[in-house]
């Protein structure tokens, strides 16, 4: 149990940094090239969320083999495990990309 707990965390702050850093850099990014870094953040923290998830769990297609695999063969616990560590790794990119329309929004 402890293995999973630890996954999940992991998941969620991979998937998390992904989207806050990646947005993070793209402003610099748009600060050297002369574009508008708060809408150059808000646009590749829309687009790399996908990305995080998919990183976040190891890959696009195994986890979701393993979901059906262990579907068909009636074994729900590994199903479900897999299907949660989705769930966190998505929460966390959410809430990056959530984070940087925050900081991209907030103004003094």
């Amino acid at each position: 149990m402890m293995s999973f707990m630890s996954k999940i965390i992991l998941d969620f702050f991979i998937a998390f940094g992904i989207v806050l850093g990646g947005a993070m850099l793209g402003g610099v990014g748009a600060v050297v090239s002369l574009q508008p870094p708060t809408q150059t953040m808000l646009d590749v923290a829309g687009r790399i969320k996908i990305w995080a998830l998919a990183a976040a769990v190891g890959g696009t297609i195994d986890p979701m083999r393993v979901i059906e695999s262990n579907m068909l063969d009636g074994n729900l616990s590994p199903a479900i495990k897999q299907i949660l560590y989705l769930i966190f790794a998505f929460l966390g990119a959410h809430m990056g990309t959530e984070l940087v329309k925050w900081i991209c929004t907030t103004r003094n």
